[in-house]
């Protein structure tokens, strides 16, 4: 089991949308010098939604070559068409991905009972551990706690990335789940609460600007060490907001900039952080000691 912070890493791109393989490699470089956990490659925050196939698939081997076996890769393969995410998990399985993690199908709306069929297709299909995604802000679809508890029988299905928010989650999916079974919070604003109830990490955007002290921060968690995490905590605060002032991954492309990580780029229908927003980045940045 993967334990602690995990980045889900920005596709650093060129002002005209090119994936920059150079930023890619110095900041797959800079997280295995943080103590980050592991990477996310092609997740929400890494653009998967205006990558096409080819891209995607290309854009996870790049990770997993670059990585060259210092951290494992978790590859974003989630999609709404079941073949899809099929095609994609097998592309991530090929490509050499430690394991993967698939958001619950968008838009479309499926029952709990279409999310369990959904997801033991796919983990029949592809042998691969697999890592289920719970975010109905983006996706306008819940997985109840009593469905990841069902999924959590099928043999590679490993682990949940629970981005609610809801730390009372923990306690059914930890009893449902078992020992084995991974929670991470996919919300870094309450991620610390949720390793404290019991959770084993977070899946993180913040974790993009603030890398050492995020590692830090869930390390303290994780040992119950709760008042030193508290105290991070509160450097990171700022960051938790701040990053999320316009839809992931806009301000965190910002700051990655920001601090020369990587260049101005991002993909329609996405545009860059207007400048009226910007101070509140910059000051968040700051009390977080980044900049």
């Amino acid at each position: 089991m993967i334990r602690g912070c995990i980045v889900a890493l920005i596709t650093p791109m060129s002002e005209s949308g090119e994936v920059d393989l150079d930023s890619l490699g110095r900041l797959i470089d800079l997280h295995a010098d943080a103590g980050t956990a592991a990477i996310v490659a092609v997740g929400t925050t890494g653009e998967s939604a205006t990558l096409d196939e080819r891209e995607h698939c290309e854009t996870i081997a790049h990770f997993v070559r670059l990585a060259d076996g210092r951290l494992p890769i978790i590859a974003g393969t989630g999609a709404n068409a079941t073949s899809e995410a099929i095609r994609l998990t097998r592309c991530a399985k090929e490509a050499g991905a430690d394991a993967a993690l698939l958001v619950t199908p968008y838009y479309n709306k499926p029952t709990q009972q279409g999310l369990i069929r959904h997801h033991t297709v796919i983990a029949e299909a592809v042998a691969i551990p697999q890592i289920l995604y719970n975010v109905p802000g983006r996706t306008a679809c819940d997985m109840l706690p009593e469905t990841v508890v069902e999924l959590s029988r099928v043999p590679n299905i490993v682990g949940v990335k629970e981005a609610t928010g809801d730390i009372t989650r923990v306690a059914p999916l930890r009893e449902g789940c078992g020992p084995d079974f991974a929670i991470y919070s996919g919300d870094d604003a309450t991620c610390r609460q949720l390793m404290l109830a019991g959770a084993d990490g977070v899946i993180s955007v913040t974790s993009n600007v603030a890398p050492r002290l995020m590692a830090r921060m869930c390390s303290a968690a994780l040992a119950g060490r709760a008042d030193e995490a508290e105290r991070l905590d509160r450097d990171l605060a700022g960051l938790h907001r701040a990053l999320f002032v316009q839809s992931n991954p806009i301000p965190v492309k910002w700051a990655m900039a920001e601090l020369g990580l990587a260049p101005r780029g991002i993909r329609l229908p996405l545009t860059w952080l207007p400048d009226e927003l910007a101070p509140q980045v910059r000051t968040a940045m700051q009390q977080a000691g980044v900049l």
